[in-house]
């Protein structure tokens, strides 16, 4: 019988799903759901963090956050084809 890759475990499934019928990624309903069962739901999503508005950042630091999200094929994307990339991945 061949290994399957294993799958990552969602923590909370129903957060996960509402996430999802929102329209969210699977990949971002999944990071939210798991960051909720761990840090508590209040915790998640609250506003006021203290980083700026993409539309501040440079070109290299939104390159450097695509690279740290994983993206693919950002390399020759503009600032605002960029910034959508991360605000919708």
């Amino acid at each position: 019988m061949p290994n399957k890759p294993s799958q990552p475990q969602l923590k909370d499934e129903q957060m996960y799903e509402e996430l999802r019928e929102k329209g969210d990624s699977k990949e971002k309903a999944a990071r939210i759901s798991n960051a909720a069962a761990n840090r508590g739901r209040s915790n998640v999503g609250k506003s006021g963090g203290k980083s700026s508005s993409y539309e501040d950042w440079t070109v290299d630091e939104l390159k450097k956050r695509a690279k740290e999200l994983d993206l693919h094929g950002y390399s020759k994307l503009n600032k605002k084809k960029l910034i959508d990339e991360l605000r919708n991945h």
